[in-house]
């Protein structure tokens, strides 16, 4: 267990269809042939691990300009990040007590829009910026052909960065926090696991679970939320199992629930 600290960056809300975080979560039927949609917010968040090792942030967000032609169009349709530029990353981490200037690692989950939007702020240092190879690999296959995901925005990441590629399952790269390979919604995301002294276990699974829908009653998301269906339940099984020999409690990507109970931080 390690003497670390973690506290949650508010970074606004995305508004969508629920169909894309449930699957068939809205479907027509003989008596119903024309069902209304139901329009949801969820939140956007990083973390800071405040670690003896290092500040990590987790995740980096939405670019500010989101909402301001930054984000191609049809994507910011279906998932508007209305509020992106109250929430910047230099205002967003002063709100909890640190700055830019603060921050040691970067722990990017995955590189779609909403999570490496502030990837921009680290270009030009040695900040070392831990991302999946099988992440970085489908970005940037993504982004330069007219396959895989239309949710990469290259400006996001295509920056001279100081990138750390994580291989394999799982990597410990400061005591007690081991990344997680995750694949499903993407081919390389990373949960985040930290055994916190004072507190236990925790497992942030980022997007492998949208919300806790997508964990607890192991609805899987829908529409173009998972690249592979197949690899996502293996994750899930994989981070159940992990719950449950280390009575850890999980926080999924974008649950609002989730999000008021980490306000107050851990532990």
């Amino acid at each position: 267990m390690v003497n670390a600290t973690i506290s949650l960056v508010d970074r606004g809300h995305i508004r969508t269809d629920m169909n894309f975080l449930i699957e068939n979560h809205t479907m027509g039927s003989a008596v119903d042939r024309n069902p209304d949609t139901e329009m949801i917010e969820g939140p956007v968040y990083n973390l800071v691990i405040d670690h003896p090792e290092a500040t990590i942030l987790w995740d980096t967000g939405s670019h500010p300009d989101a909402g301001d032609g930054y984000w191609p169009a049809e994507l910011y349709a279906a998932f508007e990040h209305y509020d992106a530029d109250e929430h910047a990353l230099p205002d967003a981490l002063e709100e909890v007590g640190y700055s830019l200037d603060d921050i040691d690692a970067v722990v990017q989950t995955h590189l779609h829009l909403d999570h490496a939007g502030s990837l921009h702020r680290f270009a030009g240092t040695d900040v070392p910026v831990y991302v999946h190879e099988d992440e970085m690999k489908y970005a940037y296959y993504s982004a330069n052909t007219d396959a895989g995901s239309s949710a990469y925005v290259p400006a996001d990441f295509d920056h001279d960065l100081n990138w750390q590629i994580v291989h394999g399952d799982t990597e410990t790269h400061f005591e007690d926090v081991e990344l997680l390979h995750l694949p499903g919604h993407t081919p390389g995301v990373m949960g985040t696991r930290v055994d916190l002294d004072g507190y236990g276990t925790v497992v942030f699974t980022g997007d492998q679970a949208y919300t806790r829908a997508n964990y607890f009653d192991e609805h899987p998301m829908g529409g173009e939320l998972l690249w592979s269906k197949r690899h996502w339940k293996e994750s899930l099984r994989r981070v159940q199992e992990l719950e449950r020999r280390t009575d850890a409690d999980v926080y999924c990507g974008h649950d609002p629930d989730d999000i008021e109970e980490l306000r107050a931080g851990l532990p």
